[in-house]
C-alpha cells in the first residue's frame, strides 16, 4: 500500500473552502489559554468544515506563531470572531437560532454517543479552559451539556482532543449536509 501524495487528496483551496457549504456548527473557545490547543482546534474545524470559531476572553487570536504551528494554515480558511465576553457570543448565537451546548461534565450531561443531532438545526459547541473547563455562568447559559465518555483514571481530555472527538461525532451524524 502506498501513501497518497498531498496532490492526490483533492482538498479544497482556501477560496473554495470559504464558499463551500459548511457543517452547521460554530465552535466557541471559552478562555482557552494554550496557543497550541487553539491552533489544533482551528485545524480540526477546517477538517470538518465548521462555520466559524468564536474566540472568547483570554483565548488568543491569530496571527500568532504558536497558533500557526498547530493550525498549519487553518486560520486562513476557518472564519473566526473575537468576543471579550463568552456570554456575548452565546447570546448572539442564540438570537441567530443556534442550539448551545457546553462540552462539560454536569449533573445533566448527555453522553456524546446518545446526543440526538439533526441536519436541520444549527449548533454552537463551547469548549473551556484547560484546567477550569467551561465557566459556570456559560454552562448556565447553555441549553444542554455534552459529556465525552471516558473509561480510564483521568477525568478529562485535552481540549483539542475533545474538539476533534465532538466535531467528528457531529460530522458523522449530519455531515451529509456538506457532502451529500
Amino acid at each position: 500500500m502506498r501513501k497518497l501524495l498531498n496532490e492526490e487528496l483533492k482538498r479544497l483551496t482556501i477560496e473554495s473552502f470559504k464558499s463551500a457549504v459548511k457543517l452547521p456548527v460554530v465552535v466557541i473557545l471559552d478562555n482557552v489559554r494554550s496557543l497550541n490547543n487553539i491552533g489544533s482546534v482551528f485545524r480540526s474545524s477546517d477538517a470538518f468544515r465548521v462555520e466559524a470559531i468564536y474566540l472568547c476572553g483570554i483565548t488568543a487570536r491569530p496571527p500568532h506563531k504558536d497558533i500557526h504551528k498547530t493550525a498549519l494554515g487553518a486560520t486562513e480558511s476557518v472564519r473566526w470572531v473575537y468576543f471579550e465576553n463568552t456570554l456575548d457570543a452565546v447570546g448572539e448565537l442564540k438570537s441567530d437560532g443556534y442550539e448551545i451546548f457546553a462540552i462539560e461534565q454536569t449533573e445533566e450531561s448527555i453522553m456524546l454517543e446518545e446526543m440526538e443531532i439533526s441536519g436541520g438545526k444549527k449548533y454552537a459547541l463551547i469548549f473551556g479552559h484547560e484546567m477550569r473547563g467551561v465557566d459556570q455562568d456559560v454552562v448556565d447559559a447553555a441549553e444542554k451539556s455534552i459529556e465525552i465518555p471516558q473509561f480510564g483514571t483521568k477525568h478529562s481530555l485535552n481540549i483539542s482532543v475533545s474538539a476533534g472527538v465532538v466535531l467528528w461525532e457531529f460530522y458523522r451524524k449530519i455531515g451529509g449536509v456538506i457532502n451529500p
